[in-house]
């Protein structure tokens, strides 16, 4: 033992004493006295034995110790720090010793001070009393004797101590000297490794001159006992302090001389183990780089090799298991340096990472191998063994920092590590080749046994497979990253020319296609070292990123490479492979990968780089889709029945998935109706499951039960994904699966199940896109959705969470909607954003009103929120609400919202009279109720019901109307808007319109001259009017409002529906009797819109007096006109049965334009009725109408939604992009807001003039400019729909706020480059909605 080590064991040895010395404890102790100056051996013992079980229990507390000095504070301070202190034996020994040494002496000095007699009297204080008693023990003479003996005693069992201690180490020594000697070399395992001890070692301190001997006697001229007593000391010292000294060199050198020796190879590896363990970079990289320069000089001097045709090679060997041991610490090494090497120099890691990849390579340099006779144990051998998916270059290659030095060295210097890497994968690719007509796998049970037990013994197609793998895993991390794809491509030997990227991975695709995992075999421990999963694993990363996808899969030699095989199966042919349906099911799988991708579905819409037959070229989406829909219908004879699983249809089903959830890929996957075979599809096999018998206890349930249900549950979910998109909700609606697709949704949302492994956001955008319509929330209904949320919301308003141990009250939010309730105020949003919804969920649904609600009672309907979160207007409702001021906003929040669509507040106002009821409760808001002018009290909810007021009785655009905030402001007066409850409102609400110019006759002809000339003249009119208006409308838009738009619609339109090659309806039959006109009667919804558009035209000062009549005469007109365009349907559809589920706000709209002119407007409407553009920008027109096929007309969706909206999602993917991403992640649709503006024509959006710029550009420059409009718009909000976003504001910020700045002239460029681009697939699907949906 080492001096200094033994001095430290001597100090913490005698602490124990030292602590008892120090201590005041020694009072009113009771026992027999323990004499301990003449202890007997067994009494000493006894003593150690004590003393040793004491220094046990606290050894934790002495290891962490810094210094000695800190155990010795720990040693002292032991009674307070340590709850057993008092149940040591050995505490109890001393305290029973001191009991009897001194338990007279307190006893006498007790009743001595407590006589009160001589001098010795003292108080009757309890503390004086122990205090004196203390003092005068601690004064006597027998205190002092006590503590001679206490301390010769314990000095010598200490001194004992120590003794048996260095005995004993001694005994160890020789025990292992012994051991070392006559045991033979350790046989490898894979469990074992040379660094699992090497923490918390203790090392000795050494001088310099101590080291140079251990170097001398390490010298290989030196015997054999010397050399090991040399490196058993070199174990005990501290590396830093061997690396750092003088003799360093020759004791590295006589150390890798050591390394070769089989009786020292372990103890020199033993010390490297210890070094890299306990040592900085800047050491241990001299000892890697020694050791990797001792492993190449072993395979230089030995050159192990065997014949080509050698059955196995043993590792147990004693010159492999030296090698395999020392690459064993060398690959430990590598996959933790990287943890710390970031913090040293980068030469040091630059150092490492050459004499690694410097060892990989240099056999390639120096030996010539010859494959005919015998083949070169290379390190790379044994490597792929230890780290068969070379998980030390992933990491090496994970971050930038080594990453970077890495590419770099093998760009420059050691990129034959590359070649040798892809030379092993040709060699394995051509392997399989050669056995493809074997009828067995040969690489199979490699495979099995490389990743089974451990073992001893491989065969030479192991080892070469072993290196295969870690070759694989070595490229696939290369192609990843832009720097180790310019490596490519790359000179190989026996191939004329070089390898480049296109050409690896497509010997890849068929190294997976030679060895796929059958789809019916059980899976087992070693699936993930197949070829197929490992080629799957580079692939998968591959298309995970976006430029590494487009250098490696996207290349046309890729594409046909995954394509020939489905190709080879639609034209009938037999394919080669051993498990087609295994095969193929991976194809799908990687297609899937790459169609989910912009890149990848672009590449599979628009490419046209696949060859048929004949020289025929055709777009990989086709080839997918119809090998699709053959299976789906069984047709393809070349593939048995056994092989073509269920999975496999599956498989490409969910490629289809990935193109035709967008709206793009669905334009181009309609034609084939692959909606309509995996509906039929997803019936037979429901059917086919409910044949099948009800369970028996006891009894096993078949495979293809399960196999049925999954394929019925793939059909459904596969048929639900058409839903993400507009034109596709229409596609489910006509299968008559919609109610079945939308249960089996709420089913997996219930239990938070993920969409797909492609999709990231859930089911938010399906959900939202499913509520736009009739016949979706109705489905969402009948599955128990609109409960589901309803119960949730009401849980989170007023019960809170279960879950949450109430320790102290909810805190009162500050936030009108808390944190904890905006999920679901975001999800009722979405659900009600469509007036559809609105009327489908509350049309004819009375509120409860009820006298007295119970606690218990949770509301489960949308009627059932309304009547108990906006309808409170009795005490029982507010006294049945917890919360009542929160919930209470929460439910004004929500009125705001969808009285934003002036649909949803007209049917709101004419079930539930809001109105009248947010009035009510504002004249009950006053400080004195009985008088006619009480103040109004401001609060919370009087501000929100305000706001509500305003907003729903004022109409106008962002600069005709003023909304009251929500907020209160600083300063004397915190809300200086007036409130109200009665009408009229106060006048500040309404702004004074914009006044347009005055123009003369002069500048209205000049502003449009094609109006004021002969019609039949000119053949070309419209393009010349079409010029003149864009020129107008950039130039001076504000000339083309009042009579100059009126003249230029009736002009138009009446030119239109004289062309028969413009008139795309039937030219309307229209006479009606003054008597059977003035006998319709108007709906209460209907009587309410034109009260509004009264309004609005009264505050734009557009209309008469007698505008009242003139505008119910109108709209009945509408009424019988419309009565006789629309076909009766059998929809259970509450919007399908009484009419146009809204109010005509197309209709109001003409009518303002026409100031108010009766005749004028029926004129215009009645043209109108014939040209496509009435389709679109007329909504009731429309409405179920005769000329759509009757699913189409009874269908509840509107060619609005599943035509213009879904055009505007894929012009906004391509012309937008960071706005289409934003809404996908927010849960929100694009299609929701287009259908909200254009139902209503912009009202309350945009300020009039541009209202009427929208109507005259649609009908004059064509309806697809609709469509373009709507981009444009989304285009303008992009910077505030980016920032309210992120604060989970953006639907909200959509729905109530108008469309600020937005001028259609400044947008018509931008909207005329989008009709270059995309009118003839825009207008051309337009011309085609009346026929049958495909």
């Amino acid at each position: 033992m080492h001096p200094d080590q033994r001095a430290a064991v001597s100090q913490q040895d005698y602490c124990p004493p030292g602590s008892v010395k120090s201590s005041d404890q020694g009072q009113g102790f009771k026992g027999s006295g323990v004499a301990m100056s003449n202890l007997s051996a067994e009494d000493k013992a006894e003593l150690q034995l004590l003393l040793k079980q004491l220094l046990r229990s606290i050894n934790d507390r002495i290891a962490d110790a810094e210094s000695t000095k800190c155990a010795e504070e720990i040693l002292l301070h032991l009674e307070e720090t340590d709850k057993n202190f008092h149940n040591y034996e050995f505490v109890r020994y001393l305290r029973q010793y001191v009991e009897g040494s001194l338990g007279t002496v307190v006893e006498e000095e007790t009743k001595s001070l407590t006589r009160g007699d001589g001098k010795h009297g003292i108080g009757t204080g309890v503390d004086t009393l122990i205090h004196a008693v203390i003092q005068s023990t601690r004064d006597s003479t027998e205190y002092q004797q006590m503590m001679q003996n206490l301390k010769n005693t314990m000095t010598m069992v200490v001194q004992s101590l120590i003794n048996k201690f260095e005995e004993d180490q001694m005994k160890k020594e020789e025990m292992l000297k012994e051991k070392q000697h006559g045991q033979s070399n350790s046989q490898l395992t894979d469990n074992c490794s040379d660094s699992d001890s090497s923490f918390n070692q203790s090392y000795a301190f050494i001088r310099q001159e101590q080291l140079q001997a251990l170097a001398d006697k390490l010298d290989s001229s030196r015997p054999q006992e010397m050399r090991w007593e040399a490196l058993q000391a070199l174990c005990c010292v501290n590396p830093a302090d061997v690396l750092s000294c003088e003799c360093w060199s020759s004791l590295q050198r006589n150390l890798c001389t050591a390394l070769t020796d089989p009786d020292l190879s372990d103890d020199v590896l033993q010390f490297f183990a210890k070094s890299f363990s306990s040592s900085p970079l800047n050491v241990t990289r001299e000892i890697y780089t020694s050791l990797a320069k001792c492993v190449e000089s072993s395979f230089m001097s030995q050159k192990q090799s065997f014949p080509s045709g050698s059955a196995t090679i043993d590792v147990n060997r004693p010159e492999i298991s030296r090698l395999l041991k020392q690459i064993r610490l060398m690959n430990d090494f590598q996959k933790e340096v990287t943890t710390i090497w970031i913090r040293h120099p980068e030469k040091y890691m630059e150092e490492v990472i050459e004499s690694t990849l410097y060892l990989l390579s240099f056999h390639h340099k120096h030996i010539p191998a010859s494959p005919a006779t015998e083949k070169v144990l290379e390190p790379i051998h044994l490597l792929a063994l230890l780290d068969i998916k070379a998980t030390w270059f992933k990491k090496w290659m994970h971050g930038c920092y080594s990453r970077t030095v890495v590419l770099r060295l093998l760009e420059k210097k050691y990129k034959s590590v590359v070649v040798a890497a892809l030379q092993q994968c040709i060699h394995y690719s051509e392997s399989c080749e050669r056995s493809t007509n074997e009828t067995t796998n040969p690489e199979s049970a490699d495979q099995q046994s490389i990743g089974s037990v451990q073992r001893g013994v491989y065969s030479l197609k192991e080892l070469e497979y072993a290196v295969f793998v870690h070759s694989l895993c070595l490229l696939g991390k290369l192609l990843i990253y832009n720097n180790g794809r310019k490596l490519f491509p790359i000179r190989v030997s026996e191939r004329k020319d070089p390898v480049g990227l296109t050409d690896l991975v497509v010997i890849l695709i068929n190294i997976m296609y030679q060895h796929p995992k059958p789809t019916h075999s059980d899976t087992s421990e070693t699936d993930f070292l197949s070829p197929s999963c490992l080629v799957m694993e580079v692939l998968w990363m591959i298309c995970e990123r976006t430029e590494c996808a487009a250098d490696c899969l996207y290349p046309t030699p890729v594409i046909e490479t995954l394509l020939s095989p489905v190709i080879a199966l639609l034209n009938g042919q037999q394919t080669k492979f051993k498990f087609p349906a295994a095969t193929l099911t991976l194809i799908a799988d990687i297609l899937a990968r790459v169609a989910n991708t912009d890149r990848g579905l672009a590449l599979f819409l628009y490419e046209n780089n696949l060859v048929v037959a004949h020289s025929e070229r055709t777009f990989p989406a086709h080839v997918v889709v119809q090998l699709t829909l053959r299976l789906l219908e069984n047709k393809l004879s070349t593939i048995s029945e056994f092989d073509m699983s269920h999975s496999l249809c599956g498989a490409f089903i969910f490629v289809c998935r990935q193109i035709y959830n967008t709206c793009e890929g669905l334009q181009v996957l309609r034609p084939y109706g692959l909606h309509k075979a995996i509906a039929a599809a997803w019936k037979r096999t429901s059917s086919l499951s409910e044949r099948v018998p009800t369970p028996v206890p006891g009894a096993t349930s078949g495979g293809a039960t399960h196999e049925l249900q999954d394929m019925e549950e793939t059909l459904l979910d596969s048929l639900l994904n058409f839903a993400a998109t507009p034109k596709g909700l229409l596609l489910l609606q006509q299968t008559g699966a919609i109610k079945d697709c939308v249960s089996y949704m709420f089913s997996r949302f219930t239990k938070k199940l993920q969409v797909s492994r492609c999709e990231k956001f859930g089911y938010g955008v399906m959900v939202t896109q499913v509520a736009a319509t009739a016949p979706g929330v109705a489905a969402l209904h009948g599955s128990g959705f609109v409960k589901a949320m309803a119960v949730e919301l009401w849980s989170v308003l007023e019960c809170g969470r279960d879950d949450v141990g109430v320790v102290h009250p909810k805190p009162t939010p500050m936030d009108p909607i808390d944190g904890s309730c905006l999920k679901s105020f975001l999800s009722f949003v979405n659900l009600l954003s469509s007036s559809r919804s609105v009327w489908e969920l509350l049309g004819r649904q009375p509120l409860a009103n009820k006298s007295e609600y119970t606690l218990r009672e949770m509301p489960t309907s949308i009627p059932d929120l309304i009547d108990r979160l906006i309808a409170v207007n009795s005490d029982a409702k507010i006294h049945s609400l917890f919360h009542y001021e929160q919930s209470h906003t929460f439910g004004l929040r929500l009125l705001s919202v969808l009285c934003s669509n002036l649909d949803s507040f007209l049917l709101l106002e004419s079930q539930y009279y809001i109105c009248s009821m947010l009035l009510k409760s504002q004249r009950e808001n006053v400080r004195q109720l009985n008088t006619d002018d009480g103040e109004f009290i401001i609060d919370n909810l009087s501000v929100e019901r305000n706001h509500v007021l305003v907003r729903v009785s004022v109409v106008g655009g962002p600069s005709e109307r003023k909304l009251p905030p929500r907020a209160l402001q600083e300063g004397e007066d915190p809300y200086p808007w007036p409130m109200f409850s009665s009408y009229p409102l106060p006048n500040c609400y309404i702004l004074n319109p914009t006044k347009s110019p005055q123009n003369s006759p002069d500048s209205e002809i000049g502003t449009l001259p094609p109006l004021y000339e002969d019609l039949k003249n000119e053949e070309n009119w419209m393009e010349i009017c079409r010029r003149q208006y864009s020129k107008a409308m950039t130039s001076k838009p504000n000339m083309i409002t009042g009579k100059v738009l009126a003249d230029l619609l009736e002009k138009v339109v009446a030119h239109l529906s004289n062309s028969s090659t413009e008139c795309f309806f039937p030219p309307a039959q229209y006479t009606a009797e003054e008597k059977s006109v003035t006998s319709v009667v108007l709906s209460s919804v209907e009587q309410l819109g034109i009260n509004t558009c009264l309004r609005y035209g009264s505050d734009l000062k557009l209309l008469t007096d007698n505008a009242v009549n003139d505008s119910t005469l109108l709209m009945k007109h509408i009424k019988i006109f419309l009565s006789t365009q629309k076909v009766k349907t059998a929809s259970e559809l509450i919007t399908q049965q009484e009419g146009y589920p809204g109010y005509d706000w197309l209709a109001s709209t003409v009518f303002l334009i026409m100031a108010g002119d009766m005749n004028r407007s029926l004129g215009l409407l009645l043209n109108l009725s014939s040209l496509l553009t009435s389709a679109f920008i007329w909504p009731a027109r429309i409405e179920a109408s005769v000329h759509f096929p009757v699913e189409v007309a009874g269908s509840g969706i509107p060619p609005l939604y599943w035509c213009t909206a879904h055009y505007v999602e894929m012009l906004l993917k391509a012309e937008v992009p960071l706005v289409h991403s934003v809404f996908r992640m927010s849960g929100f649709t694009p299609s929701q807001m287009c259908l909200h503006w254009l139902t209503q024509c912009f009202w309350n959006y945009l300020d009039w003039t541009e209202i009427c710029h929208y109507i005259s550009t649609c009908v004059v420059m064509g309806p697809d400019y609709q469509v373009y409009m709507c981009v444009s718009i989304f285009k303008h909000l992009q910077p505030d729909i980016l920032q309210l976003t992120q604060s989970q504001e953006l639907q909200v910020f959509l729905k109530e706020d108008p469309i600020r700045g937005f001028e259609v002239g400044d947008y018509l460029p931008f909207m005329e480059e989008l009709e270059r681009s995309y009118r003839h697939i825009v207008l051309t699907d337009m011309k085609t909605i009346s026929n049958s949906v495909q």
